[in-house]
């Protein structure tokens, strides 16, 4: 069996500061960045995902960025792909770690670090754990769970779901339509509550593997084991941590910004395309609060009011995933911090952990 492979991940809340830490460590160690942005794949949104511009995107080169089309149906979606991510007909998790194994490949055959930089958290559980996937999906099941929720609207589904699984409830926003569906969706094909059987597939994960396919509690469909990946990868992983107060903040400037960049323009023209959004993109942070705003619901206060306190509910949800990394370290980041400072330090942990000799 191979070596695992070396590879650096620059994580954190939103805002921390984490695409600039990735560029200036990129540049010093000769790295290739790898986006770990559930929503950055898409084309067109741009602004409300604070993507890099194109001027740094050429400079230093990044992967998983612009690889789909964000409408509904669009093209490169496989049966596999909806049934791992319900939602996202264009892009999925199975896809993305695909990708992102082969753009690891591609850089450290070049001789090049590999950064996985981003703060989708299922993306790094599955780049580094695998995979849940859980029972294929059953189109009928989900078509009626749709309609129900066009009807009764999405918090009628998650109290549902909260009956059913409190566990995956607590978890899930109210807001997140696709996983509460899809938790919905498990519990009626297996019996069985999606967080009971996540918690056993990453038991399963640190285990010794063994043969054939474990079925599900309570019968039902089998679940597909997920790789394990602990052995592919060796990865040292950082987060940005700032207080409240300066994160805070930066989601009160970074919602100015996008605002004054045209995030309006944006989303309307992404509406008006033929088709409009598929249902993943459209439940973007920014992106679903302008939505409605074009639908005559918000005014534009009202909506960069939706959008940072969003932004700041999400961020205290990203820092929940991040505390559960094994061997993840923090850096911690004050309002005046200049990001050089972080680089070295990111530069002096790859070098311990990487065993790179420095010039």
């Amino acid at each position: 069996m191979a070596p695992p492979v070396p590879i650096l991940v620059i994580t954190g809340q939103t805002a921390t500061g984490k695409e600039r830490l990735a560029v200036a460590v990129a540049e010093r160690l000769g790295g290739e960045i790898l986006s770990a942005d559930s929503m950055k794949v898409y084309r067109g949104m741009d602004i409300g995902t604070a993507k890099a511009p194109p001027d740094v995107r050429r400079k230093v080169p990044h992967h998983l960025v612009d690889v789909a089309d964000p409408g509904p149906g669009s093209a490169g979606a496989s049966r596999r792909d909806a049934e791992a991510t319900p939602g996202a007909p264009g892009f999925s998790t199975a896809r993305w770690v695909e990708s992102a194994d082969a753009a690891v490949a591609d850089a450290t055959a070049r001789g090049r670090v590999a950064i996985v930089s981003g703060g989708t958290a299922l993306y790094l559980k599955a780049l580094l754990e695998g995979l849940f996937e859980g029972p294929a999906a059953d189109e009928p099941v989900r078509a009626r769970l749709s309609a129900e929720a066009e009807a009764e609207g999405a918090d009628a589904l998650h109290r549902r779901l909260a009956q059913v699984d409190p566990v995956a409830a607590g978890r899930i926003h109210p807001n997140d339509l696709r996983r509460i569906i899809r938790a919905l969706e498990v519990w009626e094909l297996t019996g069985s509550p999606i967080s009971a059987l996540q918690t056993q597939w990453g038991r399963r994960l640190r285990q010794p593997s063994g043969h054939g396919t474990p079925a599900v509690p309570g019968g039902g469909a089998p679940l597909r084991r997920g790789e394990a990946r602990r052995e592919r990868y060796r990865p040292l992983l950082v987060a940005i941590r700032r207080s409240p107060e300066d994160l805070d903040r930066r989601i009160e400037a970074r919602v100015r910004r996008m605002a004054e960049a045209g995030l309006l323009e944006e989303v309307r023209r992404l509406a008006d395309r033929p088709g409009g959004l598929a249902l993943g993109p459209r439940q973007a942070l920014g992106y679903a609060e302008v939505l409605e705003h074009l639908a005559g619901r918000m005014t534009w206060d009202e909506t960069l009011e939706a959008i940072r306190l969003h932004t700041r509910q999400f961020a205290r949800a990203q820092m929940k995933w991040l505390r559960r990394f094994e061997g993840l370290v923090w850096l911690d980041a004050a309002p005046d911090t200049p990001t050089d400072g972080l680089a070295d330090r990111v530069e002096q942990l790859w070098d311990e952990h990487a065993g790179r000799t420095a010039p």
